[in-house]
């Protein structure tokens, strides 16, 4: 597999560098303000784009779901949570000038169509479609049909589910992340071998969405080979929400973009050789040459 795709100034794919990013879904709880925090946490720490969540409310939850008591920062239903954490056309308006701002990237998951019409208005790079939507055929042809980039998360689905995903969206402009849809997951179920079987089943870039608690794991899934790494970020993990405990905080992802930028670094081109640099050590330590 060597196919790339170019995802704005960024080529994603083998013998390219790890796509790196952070997102911060719903970890902003409404707040624009905190939206901006996260922001200049990844810029920070060297990722080279942000992700948020759209949704139309009423489409993706029925009206029951809605109406749920939950208590909550907005209100006493599930539906005054769920409205409070959807950013609308100023707040976006305003991410969108601060993510310019900060020369870092941004784009969403949508999980309607209307949100994915709404999200259009602010030309995105690209589109990532959520392991929970893998199988809405529907929304899957009206995110190919804006002609971007697309990059589909493949948690709580079977090979099966993946290949007709696949078959819908084509193999153009596509990239597969690996995924566990637990949060936070267990590192017995991160099933990281399986980044090689989706390399050798799919002609298309494969990277790792991950939610487990800690680092090593994503860092171990770059070494294996994902040319994205995704990892929700939070400012803390303490903070209200029901995504901020399967994140990772300021300090965790300046580590993890270092540990993957390191890491790639090492692996070289797999040829063995002398290096000039072990010259000296090898002139010094070695008794029998040949």
């Amino acid at each position: 597999m060597s196919r790339t795709v170019q995802i704005g100034k960024f080529s994603v794919g083998e013998g390219q560098p790890c796509f790196m990013v952070a997102e911060i879904g719903i970890n902003h709880n409404g707040n624009v303000e905190i939206a901006k925090k996260l922001i200049d946490t990844a810029a920070l720490a060297g990722c080279d784009a942000v992700k948020f969540q759209k949704r139309t409310l009423e489409i993706v939850y029925t009206p029951e779901e809605l109406s749920k008591p939950r208590e909550n920062p907005f209100g006493k239903t599930n539906g005054d949570l769920k409205r409070g954490l959807e950013f609308g056309r100023e707040q976006y308006g305003e991410i969108d000038r601060y993510c310019r701002e900060k020369d870092i990237l941004w784009y969403g998951s949508c999980w309607d169509e209307p949100s994915v019409d709404f999200m259009e208005q602010f030309n995105p790079p690209c589109y990532k479609i959520a392991s929970a939507s893998l199988t809405d055929d529907n929304l899957l042809r009206h995110h190919r049909s804006c002609g971007r980039p697309l990059i589909i998360s493949t948690g709580m689905s079977t090979i099966e589910q993946i290949d007709h995903a696949v078959d819908v969206l084509g193999t153009n402009d596509l990239i597969i992340l690996h995924c566990t849809s637990t949060y936070p997951s267990s590192v017995e179920e991160l099933n990281l071998a399986a980044l090689q079987t989706l390399r050798e089943r799919y002609d298309v870039p494969i990277g790792y969405s991950g939610h487990e608690v800690g680092l090593a794991t994503s860092v171990a899934a770059a070494a294996l080979g994902a040319c994205m790494i995704e990892r929700h970020i939070t400012l803390d993990r303490a903070m209200w929400g029901s995504d901020q405990a399967a994140s990772i905080e300021p300090q965790g992802v300046w580590r993890l973009v270092k540990d993957v930028r390191a890491i790639q670094k090492a692996m070289g081109d797999g040829k063995k050789c002398l290096y000039p640099s072990e010259v000296p050590v090898m002139n010094k330590l070695r008794r029998v040459g040949l």
